[in-house]
């Protein structure tokens, strides 16, 4: 039975044996500040009416914010850099069901990349304060982007 980070595989779940990730090098832009301090803390999904949140940018990047307030939500890029990365199959918390992890939005993943697209309430200097975020306290930031209308899925039928 294979273990990682203390966690036991559940019944039917299946993992790789992986070597040492070498093939990508990110550049995290900064940490994500929430209430969360385990896995256990935080929400399924973030919301709206969650609690207020800080992406606090290194101070380099800063000027990489600018026009940002222009937006009333933005989605953010970040590493689960606590997530075991060799589940091939898992069996989700309470469900029961194994399934390929493709097919789910676990944070347990080859390359551990989680999104959320959160409401920005202000700006303060190199630091964003958002609602709807659902990942541990001081979570590597690895990019931001504004979500712009114009590029949703509905208005990309529309040939947008």
């Amino acid at each position: 039975m294979t273990e990682h980070h203390g966690d036991a595989l559940r019944p039917g779940e299946t993992a790789l044996d992986l070597p040492a990730p070498n093939d990508a090098r990110l550049r995290f832009i900064g940490r994500l500040r929430t209430p969360f301090a385990g896995r256990e803390e935080c929400p399924r999904q973030g919301s709206d009416d969650g609690p207020e949140c800080r992406v606090e940018l290194s101070p380099e990047f800063a000027p990489g914010l600018d026009g940002i307030e222009a937006f009333s939500r933005v989605e953010l890029l970040y590493w689960l850099h606590e997530a075991r990365r060799d589940l091939l199959t898992q069996s989700p918390k309470g469900d029961g069901a194994v399934r390929g992890t493709f097919s789910l939005r676990s944070p347990l993943r080859p390359n551990p990349i989680g999104t959320s697209v959160v409401r920005l309430i202000r700006r303060e200097g190199a630091v964003l304060v958002v609602r709807g975020l659902d990942c541990l306290d001081g979570t590597p930031l690895v990019d931001i982007k504004p979500v712009r209308c114009e590029f949703t899925v509905q208005a990309a039928g529309k040939g947008v």
